[in-house]
């Protein structure tokens, strides 16, 4: 198995790259050949490693721990059937061997195989005391088969064999956040603490965990806990920046992003946080500023063009809006948000067919948000095309059933198209999910509202409620 990936080079490995840049050849011990392989795996370098196993099995043919790791250089480059072949060997020769069972359950992972992975690494366990690689792997498998229990369980395993496994500690938050167990995650790293109280990490997990439940002071304090334990964590200085931003303390939350971008290279997600930080505090200039650093950071950012559009689109600066927003959409024509945003600004400017059409590759892409569907219908609406606005509403009210808003207005539509026994049916339906909600129906059709069927509609509707 892999040794410390920070390893230095030693003595074997030095004495080893020497000898590759000259004719001799020296004798190495089974073991030296096992440190040198090691090394380099562990910094990537596969070619010197496979020389390594060469020459290491030409002066120790019979080495059964330079045959394996020969093997696990096969599994990496995927060379799965004489990795195989020689499994089969070996394991004639040591039964016993726990590494072979490793190797071959890193086959089966291979071919997505979880289950008989997991079978022969519970094989390898009962070989081997020496079992914190072994629930590494394990607790993997079960990631990759979604079960984040007993995924979390495994690495709890390697966290208490090794506390400053700070890999499995993150698996295992990871873990509790996607079974969405936050208060469990609180409870496991608050006893962490109480016997690693300096881990920067752990605080920087907990105080993630507190942000999920919103409970931002005491994320705050897990945050300067961080920061206290490591002064140079960026992670901290960010997400402190974010709880700040959160209670409203933008100046703070500024200072904590620039602290980020000083101790090391500046990061558009720091530049994005510091300009909308400025436009809270109506900084224009300075949030304008920001924001256009963050795109120069990274033009793949699609938040950063958003921002841009969206600093634009609230000073109704709708030509300058709509440029961005077109820059994006030439970077990533498939951003449905980008479409969705290119579709209000272009119902602001009252081009309502390249609206239209802007709502629709919205659609397509994925967005099916409530208000893309409204916002889609009344643009249609504008244009006259009232039976395809109806058709979209039909669309959004399957995926928002209970929605009465939609209901109301598509009662108000079925009017303008003149079929008043769907616009009741609609209507009636629409105030028996929210009769509070009919504000909406009498806002936008107002004649229809004080019509004589509409109140007869809402009394007989409000006695039956009753």
């Amino acid at each position: 198995m892999a040794l410390d990936p920070n390893e230095k080079p030693n003595q074997p490995v030095t004495k080893f790259e020497s000898m590759l840049k000259t004719d001799d050849v020296y004798f190495f011990d089974a073991e030296d050949f096992e440190d040198i392989i090691h090394h380099y795996l562990n910094n990537g370098k596969i070619s010197l490693a496979k020389k390594a196993i060469k020459i290491g099995l030409q002066q120790h043919p019979e080495s059964m721990e330079l045959k394996l790791l020969d093997v696990e250089v096969m599994v990496f480059e995927n060379n799965l059937e004489l990795a195989e072949k020689i499994l089969d060997r070996l394991q004639l020769l040591d039964g016993t061997n726990e590494e072979i069972y490793i190797q071959r359950a890193n086959i089966y992972s291979k071919k997505d195989n979880h289950e008989a992975a997991v079978a022969l690494l519970k094989k390898a366990l009962s070989l081997t005391e020496e079992s914190f690689d072994i629930y590494a792997l394990l607790g993997m498998e079960y990631l990759f088969m979604d079960d984040y229990e007993q995924a979390k369980i495994h690495f709890m395993k390697c966290v208490a064999f090794d506390e400053h496994d700070y890999s499995s500690l993150y698996n295992v938050i990871y873990c509790f956040e996607f079974l969405e167990d936050y208060e469990g995650a609180i409870a496991y790293l608050n006893d962490y603490l109480e016997r690693n109280p300096y881990c920067q990490v752990a605080w920087h997990q907990l105080g993630k965990q507190y942000f999920n439940l919103k409970m931002f002071e005491e994320a705050l304090a897990a945050f300067d806990f961080a920061i206290i334990s490591d002064d140079t964590f960026l992670g901290a200085y960010f997400e402190k920046g974010k709880v700040l931003e959160k209670l409203g303390r933008y100046n703070e939350a500024i200072e904590n992003y620039e602290t980020t971008i000083s101790i090391d290279d500046p990061t558009s997600h720091a530049y994005l946080r510091i300009g909308k930080c400025h436009e809270k505090l109506n900084n224009d200039d300075l949030a304008k500023f920001y924001f256009y650093q963050t795109v120069h950071e990274d033009p793949l950012l699609d938040k950063g063009w958003l921002a841009i559009t969206n600093f634009y689109f609230k000073k109704q600066k709708y030509d300058r809006a709509l440029y961005y927003i077109n820059k994006a959409i030439n970077i990533d024509g498939e951003n449905a948000k980008y479409w969705k945003k290119c579709a209000r600004i272009h119902a602001a400017l009252e081009h309502y067919d390249e609206a239209d059409f802007a709502f629709k590759q919205a659609v397509d892409l994925g967005n099916y948000e409530l208000d893309t569907w409204l916002n889609w219908a009344e643009v249609v609406t504008q244009n006259q095309e009232v039976e395809a606005a109806i058709q979209i509403l039909l669309q959004g009210l399957e995926f928002y059933p209970e929605e009465a808003v939609i209901l109301y207005k598509m009662a108000g539509l079925y009017l303008m198209a003149n079929d008043p026994v769907k616009a009741q049916y609609r209507f009636r339906k629409a105030l028996k999910k929210n009769m509070e909600m009919v504000d909406i129906f009498k806002e936008e059709f107002p004649s229809f509202y004080d019509s004589v069927w509409a109140r007869n509609i809402i009394e007989s509707v409000q006695k039956a409620s009753k």
